[in-house]
């Protein structure tokens, strides 16, 4: 089993959930066994282009979405003094995976946050953000957002806004931690697409790409020292602890 297989698997299996499809139902698709498929998932085969391109077809995504590996990220010993000097490494970050669960459709919600390297006369980094969805038909589409990062010692804070729809404004705010790590939480403020109502939700911002949904669902629902903070308090903190 290589690396690249095992991406491919995983990237697989990762969508195949996202839509909701059995081992079953994704093979007879595809017409092949459910045992050939079980092989892809878990990197066993390597995959023919004719086999991948009928995957991606069936699962309504791009082959690219499947076969984008990269190694994963290894903290050289500039990085790790980067770290040390007070700055994070989401401090020089041009490409960052956000994720958020959406209780209403019960669907995990990823997007890609990605940072200009030039200032801006303000001094600040121009950003963009796209968020894959899926609607009632379960036809892929995507939400693009433009806007802004500044950084700060302990939070970072990103404005966007809907580029086809102005009125909708995300901001969202999330830890800077000085320890190595490649994940922090934030919260992300907005306006529900299905209630057209103000909303917020508790998010996670990592380096890489996590394709552990089950994992990430844990990680993403509220917690009940939360929500006891949030009878308390009269507000929603989000701490950092993964």
């Amino acid at each position: 089993m290589n690396d690249f297989s095992k991406h491919i698997g995983q990237r697989i299996r990762m969508y195949r959930k996202l839509k909701g499809m059995t081992l079953e139902q994704l093979a007879f698709q595809i017409h092949k066994s459910r045992a050939s498929l079980c092989k892809y998932e878990n990197g066993q085969i390597i995959l023919d282009v004719e086999t991948l391109y009928d995957i991606s077809k069936a699962l309504n995504v791009n082959c690219e979405q499947l076969i984008d590996f990269k190694k994963p990220k290894v903290f050289d010993e500039d990085q790790k003094n980067y770290v040390a000097s007070g700055k994070s490494y989401f401090y020089h970050a041009k490409k960052l995976y956000f994720y958020f669960y959406d209780g209403w459709a019960k669907k995990l919600k990823t997007g890609i946050i990605n940072i200009s390297s030039e200032k801006d006369i303000n001094n600040n980094y121009h950003a963009t953000l796209f968020i894959a969805l899926e609607n009632n038909n379960d036809n892929k589409n995507k939400v693009y957002y433009a806007g802004k990062v500044i950084y700060g010692d302990m939070l970072i804070r990103f404005s966007f806004v809907n580029k086809y729809n102005s009125l909708e404004e995300d901001l969202i705010y999330i830890f800077n931690p000085l320890e190595l790590r490649s994940s922090t939480y934030g919260l992300v403020t907005c306006i529900s697409s299905e209630y057209l109502m103000p909303c917020a939700y508790k998010c996670l911002i990592s380096l890489d790409f996590i394709d552990n949904i089950d994992d990430l669902k844990k990680k993403l629902l509220v917690s009940k020292q939360e929500i006891n903070n949030l009878k308390k308090l009269n507000m929603l903190l989000i701490t950092n602890s993964l």
